[in-house]
């Protein structure tokens, strides 16, 4: 009788993680096989999506970029009250009516409101906004007084 060889992994064994490697697995192939064969409806709140934003700062300008693909530019508000900054915006669904049998759907729509606590002033009447390639940039300029609050601190 032939045996099977296995390569011998001696740390393997000994893995904090091994178990919950093997779960995570196993889940996983419940999960599809839970699911197989048909679509699953999704939730209202797995149907929201939010933007991924970040915000820099260089010598002069505050600026903000957002992941917004799928959006159509004039669908985006952009307002600054009191030191935040909010966008609001809506990725709107295609409809097409086709005889169409989804297997998936990932896929998200649906209005989103983010705001953002500005960390310097900045002068409102020279913000700027441009969409290229489903990016969203906001330029703020910083205001002279802010710009003037930067302290030079001596180590001993």
């Amino acid at each position: 009788m032939a045996g099977k060889l296995a390569p011998w992994r001696p740390f393997r064994e000994l893995s904090p993680f091994r178990e919950f490697e093997r779960m995570r697995r196993e889940m996983d192939r419940i999960w599809d096989a839970f699911f197989e064969g048909g679509l699953r409806k999704r939730t209202e709140e797995e149907l929201e999506w939010y933007p991924f934003f970040d915000v820099s700062e260089t010598k002069n300008d505050i600026i903000v970029k957002a992941e917004v693909p799928g959006i159509d530019p004039k669908d985006i508000d952009i307002s600054l009250a009191n030191g935040v900054l909010t966008i609001k915006g809506e990725k709107k669904q295609e409809k097409e009516e086709k005889d169409e049998n989804y297997h998936l759907i990932e896929r998200s729509y649906g209005s989103f409101t983010r705001s953002i606590q500005l960390p310097k002033e900045v002068q409102e009447e020279n913000i700027k906004a441009s969409y290229k390639n489903g990016v969203l940039k906001i330029t703020l300029p910083k205001s002279e007084e802010a710009k003037k609050k930067e302290i030079k601190i001596q180590v001993e």
